[in-house]
């Protein structure tokens, strides 16, 4: 299967510059590769938000969110929906840490779902964390929230 996809080409000669705009024929997997888009990412974001806002949040791991609850030095039943809304509010598309396209999860109450990791700076822990979460409906389902942690070395 394909469809068409927008090329944009710029050039230039002694009197003037040249757009050209083209479609190309591209496979629906090409297109796939490029997900989520900034759009996407944008929009994904105003749900998790919505729903965080709502008090729609539920938690996959509990006794793993706990642990990193201490490591961070907040009171998850006291703080999570507030640390979330914070964090929600601060983090832009450009700071996505995930794949193109998304990874689907494993986990079982949400299996299937496309989950989004965000790794952004956070004034609240003075550190860089690490944020994923899927979107269940207008649920917000909160995989993992903690310190970032550099990449592994092989």
């Amino acid at each position: 299967m394909s469809a068409l996809a927008p090329t944009l080409t710029y050039f230039r000669n002694k009197e003037k510059k040249f757009f050209e705009y083209e479609l190309t024929k591209v496979s629906i997997d090409t297109i796939k590769m490029f997900r989520p888009t900034s759009k996407e990412l944008s929009d994904r974001l105003k749900k998790a938000e919505k729903a965080v806002f709502d008090g729609r949040v539920s938690i996959i791991d509990p006794e793993t969110a706990a642990e990193h609850a201490i490591e961070l030095e907040y009171d998850i039943e006291l703080d999570l929906q507030e640390v979330l809304k914070e964090l929600l509010s601060q983090i832009s598309r450009d700071e996505y840490a995930g794949t193109r396209p998304p990874q689907k999860s494993y986990k079982e109450e949400i299996k299937g779902l496309e989950i989004f990791p965000f790794v952004l700076d956070s004034p609240r822990f003075a550190c860089r964390v690490y944020l994923k979460f899927a979107l269940q409906q207008e649920t917000f389902w909160l995989i993992s929230l903690h310190k970032d942690r550099p990449p592994r070395e092989e």
